[in-house]
């Protein structure tokens, strides 16, 4: 197959065309630099010529490939449009990008600013409400502390009205115990110190001091009486026991039938406790105001499961105040059973369970303990009489004890009675 001529804009299968219009000027000057029919056969030829309109059409012949096609300019041009436009339109999203991520980084910073801001705020709540929460917990014991004394005032003005009321009912009575006149008149600028602060004491001197003087005044018949001891102000309900060897007992003891328990603490074995009628301990404070306004003795009255009856009488018996304890003081022992306490007792403190004192632990009642006792009266009643240790932690007797009845610790006697009045006092001399 021959190269065949063809113009620039035709179409070949075997050869490429290419097709340039220019102008006359552009035509000279093609022609002034290269052979009207130049080239060889590798290179191809081509001519050129003027037409009409001014243009140059040149003709090129090129030489045939055998493995080569001829490159689709046009195609080409196109591509290289397409991926120019694709790279401007990169840039332009990498600069939209730019811009995006510069955005990004301000808003980045400013919510790093809010966070900071956050935190700082956070911190400042934090200790606002630490404060907060402090306040509220001390508040919480203020308010605690407030209710336990708003509760302990109520408590207290409740004592003072049950004590009032008490008092009244006790001048009430004293006011109709024979041979007691009471005539409470207001202190006037003429008293002593010490009768302004007591006005009545003076006028209360004919009431009866103990049992004794209810009996000196007529009286035979045993039961509840009140008295006002010489050493106290206020007046005493006791039970006078005015049958047993002439009367005129004041009563500061008694056990009868287990009813009250004598395991108590030191603030009842002072104040006295139980019911006069059946079981009671009268109180350490009214036995020292009564045993230490004269001469007293004392008598202990004893029985058994077996209805035996014996007693113990000393002639000498006192009780100190609570400063010192309420120190025993007996002496002068006289009777129909051994004696089992004066001579181990003697001159001992009192002591309770709540004092610390082990033996008032182990015996579980007030009593004036030496090592531990050979007598007690305010130990737990047993019936029966026979009891043995409860096991283990039983570390000793604790029942209704006076050693010499049975020789032993572990016998409860079923009733047991303490009571005192003056050592001078003489039943036919009473009227």
């Amino acid at each position: 197959m021959t190269n065949p001529n063809f113009p620039l804009w035709g179409r070949c299968s075997a050869l490429c065309a290419l097709t340039v219009l220019l102008s006359v000027a552009g035509a000279e000057q093609l022609n002034a630099t290269a052979p009207r029919n130049g080239g060889g056969a590798q290179c191809g030829e081509y001519t050129n010529q003027v037409m009409e309109d001014g243009m140059c059409r040149l003709v090129a012949t090129l030489p045939q490939l055998d493995e080569q096609q001829c490159p689709d300019m046009f195609r080409c041009t196109d591509e290289v449009s397409y991926w120019l436009h694709e790279n401007e339109e990169r840039k332009q999203q990498i600069v939209a990008l730019k811009e995006t991520i510069s955005e990004l980084q301000e808003e980045l910073r400013n919510h790093r600013h809010r966070i900071k801001v956050f935190e700082l705020q956070h911190e400042d709540h934090g200790h606002l409400n630490t404060t907060l929460e402090r306040r509220f917990h001390d508040l919480e014991a203020h308010y605690a502390e407030a209710t336990a004394l708003m509760h302990l005032q109520g408590t207290l003005i409740l004592n003072l009205q049950n004590q009032v009321h008490n008092l009244t009912l006790l001048v009430e009575r004293v006011k109709r115990s024979p041979g007691c006149l009471i005539n409470i008149v207001r202190p006037n600028p003429l008293m002593s110190s010490q009768e302004a602060l007591h006005p009545e004491i003076q006028h209360m001197r004919s009431c009866p001091i103990d049992c004794a003087s209810i009996h000196h005044n007529g009286v035979r018949r045993s039961g509840l009486y009140t008295v006002v001891p010489s050493l106290a102000a206020m007046p005493v309900e006791v039970y006078c026991d005015m049958d047993t060897d002439g009367g005129g007992w004041t009563v500061i003891q008694r056990r009868v039938d287990g009813s009250v328990s004598f395991d108590r603490s030191w603030r009842e074995y002072r104040d006295g406790f139980g019911d006069l009628h059946s079981e009671f301990w009268l109180g350490n404070d009214h036995i020292h105001d009564l045993s230490t306004q004269a001469d007293y003795s004392l008598r202990i009255d004893l029985e058994d499961w077996s209805n035996k009856h014996k007693h113990a009488v000393y002639q000498s018996f006192s009780v100190e105040d609570e400063e010192h304890q309420y120190r025993l003081h007996v002496s002068g022992f006289s009777g129909t059973t051994q004696d089992s306490f004066g001579w181990y007792h003697d001159k001992q403190s009192f002591s309770t369970p709540d004092s610390g004192d082990i033996c008032a632990e182990i015996s579980h009642g007030g009593w004036w303990y030496s090592q531990c006792f050979y007598a007690h009266l305010n130990g737990v009643y047993y019936r029966g009489g026979h009891y043995t240790p409860k096991g283990r932690g039983h570390l000793g007797p604790d029942g209704i004890v006076w050693h010499s009845w049975r020789d032993t610790d572990y016998y409860s006697l079923r009733k047991v009675s303490m009571m005192i009045r003056p050592r001078t006092f003489r039943s036919h001399l009473s009227p």
